[in-house]
C-alpha cells in the first residue's frame, strides 16, 4: 500500500510510476535517443553557475537601491519623530539588513539535504511563532494583528514573513514525494492543503489579507511545479475569488477601499484613495529623469507609509521613469534566475521549494507595484528587498540565501564556481607579486 504522503523512491519521488515535479518532467519527456544528446549538449554549453549570479546579483543591487531610498524616504518624518535626528528610521532598518545579510550568505552555504531535514521543524515553529498573535503578546496598527512583542529585546516581528519561508520548504518537501499521486484529491488535500490552509488561516486571523494574498500564490506556484492537474487551479480560483469577495464585504475598511479604487467615493485627506493619488503624483512628477535624489516633495508627510509600502512612489519621483524601470529589471533578472533553478534541478524538492519563494517575493512585488500605479487597490505588502520592513527583509535575505543554495548544486554549478574563485585567487595573487616588484 502507498501512504497519503507517499513513500519515497531512490530519486525523492515515489513508488509505483510516480510523476516527478513539472520541472523535472521537461527534462523526461526529451529522453531518450537523439532528443536527450541535444539537451544534453544544449544544457553542456549554458554557463553552469549563471543561476547563482543572477539571483544574487540582482538581490544585492535592489538591496542597495532600497537603502539608498530607504534614507532618502524617511529623513523627514525622522526628524519629526526623532527630535531632529534625520537618520534614526534609517539606521533602524540598516540594522535589520546588517542581520539578514550573514544569515542570507549561511544560508546559502546549506546543503539541500539539510534542508529537507530542517523543512518540518521550520514549519512547525514558524506555526507555533504565528499562534503567538493569538497571546498578550500581540500587536496591531491600523486594524491588522501581524505583530508580536518580544521581551527583553524591545523589538516587535512579523511572524507571517517568516511562515512564508516555513511554508516554501514545507511544501517542498511534502510535494516532491507525491508525483503522479497529485491525481489522487486525496494527495492533494492531505498533507499539503491542510497544512497550507492551516497556515493562511492563522494569518487570516491576525486580518492580514494582504499576507493572504501572497501565501496563496505560493501555494499555488508550489502545486503547480509540483505537477498538480490545471483543472485544481480553476476550481481554487473560483473558490478564492468567492473567499475575497465575502472578506472585503465584511470589513468597512477593506470595502472603503475596494470602492475608493472603483472610482466610487471621493479621495480626500482622510479617505482611503488619498495615498493612492500622492503615489500616483509622487510618480507623475518624477518624469523621465525624476526631480533628483533626496528632492521629493512628497515625503514631506503627504504620502504615508513613504519610506515602506509606498517607496516605489517615491523611487519614482526622485529617480523618475529610468529608476522605476531598473527596479522592474531587475526584478525580471531574478525572475529568471529562479526559474533557471526549478528548469535545471535535479531534486524536485529544490525545483518545488524554489517555485514557492520564487511566487512569493515576485508576486509581491507586483501586487506592491499595482497598488502604487493605481491598477490594484490598497494592499498593504511591501516592495520585497527595497521597502522597510524587519521581519520581511530577514525572511526575504534567507530565502533568497535558500535559492542560491539550490542554484550553488545544479548540475556543474559547484565545479564552475570554484574555477571562479581560483581565477580570482590566482589573479589576486598575480597583482602582489607585481606589486612587491
Amino acid at each position: 500500500m502507498t501512504t497519503l504522503d507517499g513513500v519515497r523512491g531512490p530519486r525523492g519521488g515515489a513508488r509505483g510510476g510516480a510523476r516527478p515535479a513539472r520541472g523535472a518532467r521537461l527534462g523526461s519527456r526529451q529522453a531518450g535517443g537523439a532528443g536527450a544528446a541535444r539537451a544534453a549538449a544544449a544544457e553542456r554549453r549554458e554557463p553552469a553557475a549563471l543561476s547563482y549570479f543572477l539571483v544574487g546579483g540582482s538581490a544585492l543591487l535592489l538591496l542597495a537601491i532600497g537603502v539608498v531610498m530607504i534614507l532618502s524616504a524617511s529623513t523627514i518624518e525622522s526628524i519629526r519623530d526623532n527630535d531632529g535626528n534625520p537618520y534614526a528610521e534609517f539606521f533602524g532598518q540598516l540594522k535589520f539588513v546588517l542581520v539578514g545579510l550573514p544569515l542570507g550568505l549561511a544560508a546559502s552555504r546549506v546543503p539541500v539535504e539539510w534542508y529537507r531535514r530542517l523543512a518540518w521543524p521550520t514549519f512547525v515553529g514558524t506555526i507555533g511563532l504565528q499562534l503567538l498573535i493569538f497571546t498578550p503578546l500581540a500587536r496591531g496598527q491600523g486594524g491588522n494583528v501581524n505583530w508580536i512583542y518580544v521581551p527583553g529585546i524591545g523589538q516587535t516581528v512579523q511572524p507571517s514573513e517568516f511562515l512564508k519561508l516555513g511554508l516554501a520548504l514545507w511544501l517542498g518537501l511534502v510535494l516532491a514525494r507525491k508525483g503522479r499521486l497529485l491525481a489522487d484529491w486525496k494527495h492533494v488535500v492531505l498533507p499539503g492543503g491542510v497544512g497550507a490552509g492551516a497556515a493562511i488561516l492563522l494569518v487570516l486571523g491576525g486580518h492580514d489579507m494582504g499576507t493572504v494574498i501572497i501565501l496563496a500564490a505560493l501555494v499555488a506556484g508550489a502545486y503547480f511545479v509540483a505537477g498538480l492537474p490545471l483543472r485544481w487551479f480553476g476550481a481554487a480560483g473560483v473558490v478564492g475569488l468567492g473567499a475575497v469577495a465575502f472578506l472585503v464585504a465584511s470589513s468597512p475598511s477593506r470595502m472603503t477601499r475596494v470602492l475608493s479604487f472603483l472610482g466610487l467615493t471621493e479621495a480626500d485627506p482622510s479617505g482611503a484613495g488619498f495615498q493612492t493619488m500622492h503615489g500616483l503624483w509622487g510618480l507623475g512628477t518624477g518624469g523621465v529623469s525624476g526631480v533628483g535624489l533626496g528632492a521629493s516633495r512628497e515625503k514631506w508627510s503627504y504620502l504615508p507609509e513613504a519610506h515602506n509600502d509606498f517607496i516605489f512612489a517615491i523611487l519614482g519621483e526622485e529617480l523618475g521613469l529610468l529608476g522605476t524601470l531598473l527596479v522592474l529589471l531587475l526584478f525580471a533578472v531574478l525572475a529568471v534566475g529562479m526559474f533557471r533553478v526549478v528548469r535545471r534541478h535535479r531534486d524536485p524538492f529544490a525545483q518545488i521549494t524554489t517555485a514557492a519563494i520564487a511566487t512569493w517575493i515576485l508576486s509581491q512585488a507586483l501586487v506592491n507595484i499595482g497598488v502604487v500605479i493605481g491598477v490594484l487597490p490598497v494592499i498593504g505588502v511591501p516592495l520585497p528587498l527595497v521597502s522597510a520592513g524587519g521581519s520581511a527583509m530577514i525572511s526575504t535575505l534567507i530565502a533568497i540565501g535558500v535559492v542560491l543554495a539550490f542554484a550553488r548544486s545544479e548540475p556543474g554549478a559547484a565545479k564552475a564556481l570554484a574555477s571562479r574563485r581560483g581565477v580570482v585567487r590566482r589573479s589576486l595573487a598575480v597583482v602582489g607579486v607585481g606589486r612587491r616588484g
